[in-house]
């Protein structure tokens, strides 16, 4: 076995595949964490279109309570005959009342689609996070492979590289990869 090893003892085949393990799973996960960025800006986005559809929504289901209750009101003190002026009024806030109710589902419908945006964003941003973990996960028992001159490490570096390789191609190529159990566990 000795013969196998340079002087010093060290395992130069070794230490290049360590070498090139990190600098290819460093350079996937830049990528990746540039495209991580850029999803994360959209889900900040999506969030906010929904906080304001539903805010929208909310006042909007609001001033239709309002116009409905005020309506009452003034057909309770206008009583059976109506003055002219009462009944202009009472037509003006019935159109009121309809154009809220036309407009509450379509913010609804709104919101809803964007709270569904953020949520498939989500996804794929889980997919980036595990794509980041298990690299940096990878490159750190290479270098401990590296250290302890430990091939077996460096399997295992590998091992986790490749499914971290795999949720950053997922997150990519938009694919339905997502590890619930790892997900929960690290949300």
């Amino acid at each position: 076995m000795e013969d196998e090893l340079p002087e010093g003892g060290r395992d130069r085949t070794l230490n290049r595949l360590v070498a090139m393990t990190v600098v290819t799973l460093s350079v996937f996960m830049a990528v990746a964490n540039i495209k991580d960025d850029n999803l994360v800006q959209a889900m900040q986005l999506a969030k906010s279109n929904a906080i304001d559809t539903w805010s929208e929504y909310q006042a909007t289901r609001t001033k239709a309570h309002i116009v409905e209750t005020a309506r009452v009101e003034m057909a309770l003190i206008a009583g059976p005959s109506p003055s002219q002026a009462a009944r202009i009024a009472l037509a003006t806030m019935d159109a009121e009342k309809a154009k809220y109710q036309a407009e509450t589902p379509v913010l609804k419908a709104k919101a809803e689609a964007d709270d569904a945006q953020y949520d498939a964003l989500n996804t794929h941003d889980d997919q980036f996070d595990m794509c980041d973990a298990l690299i940096s996960i990878a490159v750190s028992l290479a270098a401990v492979a590296a250290l302890a001159e430990t091939r077996w490490l460096l399997f295992a570096a590998w091992g986790f590289g490749a499914f971290g390789v795999l949720m950053g191609i997922a997150g990519f190529a938009g694919w339905a990869i997502h590890p619930n159990a790892l997900a929960n566990f690290l949300s």
